[in-house]
């Protein structure tokens, strides 16, 4: 698989907002976006202040015991748009994670009729077909971050 660079961006929970915004600028184009990083990196932070961006009226938490949680927003044209928001830290492996119907979610995105927001995709990571995003958070200090954005492609 091919990587390239999409993304670098510095930011602190201040103005998470604006990193959002830079995100989805580049981001909207992809159905399938990873977010890997360290325990407390703030993986589930920034899902939330991107659903906010989105105009996301349901409630955005942490799926880390439902495993999946389902949020809509208006795409454009209004249209309804589907977003997967994913927690794979509990799994113990892709098995698991197709018996939780994760794959029906990835496979309703690449058909373009849903997103797929995924935490933790280190545990089953080959479940993920390319093309996806691959979004890693890194803590800096206590309220700082930097996110890479990498465009995962075959070769």
């Amino acid at each position: 698989m091919r990587r390239t660079l999409l993304l670098e961006t510095a930011y602190t929970l201040s103005d998470i907002a604006a990193a959002a915004q830079r995100f989805w600028d580049v981001a909207a184009a992809y159905r399938i976006i990873a977010f890997s990083g360290d325990l407390g990196a703030g993986k589930t932070t920034f899902v939330h202040h991107l659903c906010e961006q989105l105009h996301v009226e349901d409630v955005v938490s942490s799926p880390t015991f439902a495993l999946i949680n389902e949020y809509h927003f208006a795409g454009p044209g209004g249209v309804d748009e589907i977003i997967y928001h994913m927690d794979w830290y509990r799994l113990k492996d892709a098995a698991e994670a197709i018996n939780a119907g994760m794959e029906d979610c990835l496979i309703t995105a690449s058909q373009e009729r849903a997103r797929c927001f995924i935490e933790w995709p280190e545990k089953a990571l080959n479940l993920l077909r390319p093309p996806f995003l691959w979004v890693n958070i890194s803590v800096t200090t206590p309220d700082g971050r930097i996110m890479t954005m990498e465009l995962v492609q075959q070769e």
